[in-house]
């Protein structure tokens, strides 16, 4: 069977046609290339291959996403499961507590493991979800390629992998309707240079980012990519680091040396000058080659200092607008306004604030795709859905202290059982009739001792 699909994939590679040629190459299939953001290229190429802020800000988020545990859970309850979603990325303490109770009522005990050990033989889950995150932050997309047998309908995928984004096409039916309930994509097309693969379009699961700029050419069809209201800042920043480099290349502001006064320098003597000035810079000792000139010479400046460009003032307003389109926050990048952060306490809320604000809606967007599209097409996986749990996090730590200090509490007080408490601090119940029984906490003695009935502490002895 993988020989059939290495076959298939290696004959898929093979050149099929020019970029040239696209479109008309898939008008005569009587379909046509959907209107693509030419842009998302630029996204990659100039955005997080070479600028530093967009790199730095796209990786943590990246590096965060696959850092937050997740688990296959069977669903008991459809209504607390609408309600524990809802809330589950609120950092509030009251939404907290209530949500803990909602998941109980929502999920089966027991977990699941995932169908696939690892997404394909390249990647683990974590390296799978920190490049989805990294494509869908840069391009606005996401397409996960489920390779499965083709001579087996409905069989379970054997492999998924992300695919370029930047190199996606999706290509449309013969005469689609994009207000009709049928799908108006024939299929997507992989472009890079002269060579091209088709996918099926039941074999991709494409994640977007909502888009509003619709047209009949089903641009509307892909997803608005955040970094497309930041590209002049993107362009700005990558300016301002290269006229930096031109800067320190020329050592210092360009001009014109020339005599003072009225004695004019002759030709002669200018190209001796010149001469002698491109001798010193070459040598690798520039103070012990000492020059001497007749005349008395001037320096006039005709460009701007460094100083007086401020391009790092420029740079900093830049790197707060990528982090403000990217949902991200210059404090926790290693940044002047970082470090101030560190000083006045906002750093861990900043923190917080990221994960809810940006990585669990991101989390969100995978985990629908997983529960709807990837884990209905594996045997004894009806039922079942993939949920993302970021209390595990230092950063939401505080909340489960406040959390343990509540459940104690409800134990002590006769308002929890032991094995709801140990549901509550993500522990397995244990199930024995003693961890099911609530008690209130009179005194310090072992749970044995406080499960002893009260009329055995009751008895009178002959001595008494």
């Amino acid at each position: 069977m993988f020989d059939r699909i290495r076959v298939r994939l290696a004959s898929a590679l093979q050149p099929k046609g020019t970029n040239l040629f696209n479109d008309a190459f898939l008008s005569m299939l009587g379909g046509g290339v959907t209107k693509y953001d030419a842009n998302s290229k630029t996204y990659i190429e100039s955005g997080y291959n070479i600028n530093s802020d967009v790199y730095a800000v796209i990786n943590q988020i990246a590096r965060k996403c696959s850092d937050i545990p997740y688990s296959i859970k069977t669903v008991k309850d459809q209504k607390s499961l609408q309600s524990y979603r809802l809330l589950k990325s609120s950092t509030s303490f009251k939404h907290l507590v209530k949500k803990v109770s909602l998941e109980i009522k929502a999920f089966e005990e027991k977990e699941i493991k995932m169908p696939l050990e690892f997404p394909n033989s390249e990647q683990s889950w974590s390296e799978f979800i920190a490049l989805s995150t990294v494509m869908m932050k840069a391009t606005g997309n996401c397409f996960w390629y489920t390779l499965a047998p083709t001579e087996r309908e409905g069989a379970p995928p054997l492999a998924i992998y992300v695919l370029p984004s930047q190199m996606i096409y999706i290509v449309l039916k013969d005469k689609p309707s994009f207000l009709g309930i049928e799908s108006p994509i024939s299929h997507y097309k992989l472009i890079e240079g002269n060579q091209y693969i088709d996918f099926p379009e039941d074999q991709i699961i494409h994640i977007k980012n909502p888009n509003p700029n619709f047209d009949m050419e089903g641009s509307h069809l892909y997803g608005l990519s955040d970094l497309r209201a930041a590209l002049k800042n993107i362009q700005s920043s990558n300016e301002a680091v290269n006229n930096n480099i031109k800067t320190m290349k020329n050592g210092g502001a360009f001009g014109f040396i020339h005599s003072k006064g009225q004695n004019v320098m002759s030709e002669p003597q200018a190209k001796a000058i010149k001469e002698r000035l491109s001798e010193m810079d070459s040598s690798p000792e520039r103070l012990s080659k000492i020059a001497g000139v007749s005349a008395e010479l001037g320096f006039t400046r005709i460009s701007l200092t460094t100083d007086e460009l401020k391009p790092f003032d420029y740079l900093a307003f830049d790197q707060k607008a990528i982090c403000n389109v990217l949902g991200w926050s210059t404090k926790l990048l290693n940044s002047t306004e970082g470090s101030s952060g560190l000083n006045n306490g906002m750093m861990e809320e900043e923190r917080k604030r990221v994960i809810t604000d940006t990585v669990m809606p991101l989390l969100n967007q995978f985990e629908q795709a997983i529960t709807n599209k990837l884990l209905p097409r594996f045997k004894g996986y009806e039922g079942t859905v993939i949920e993302f749990d970021p209390s595990e996090l230092p950063e939401m730590q505080g909340d489960m202290e406040k959390l343990s200090k509540w459940a104690n509490e409800g134990v002590d007080r006769g308002v929890l059982n032991r094995d709801e408490w140990r549901s509550i601090m993500n522990f397995n119940e244990i199930g024995s009739p003693e961890m099911q029984i609530y008690t209130v906490a009179m005194n310090v003695m072992s749970l044995e001792e406080a499960l002893i009935p009260l009329e055995n502490d009751l008895t009178v002895t002959d001595e008494s």
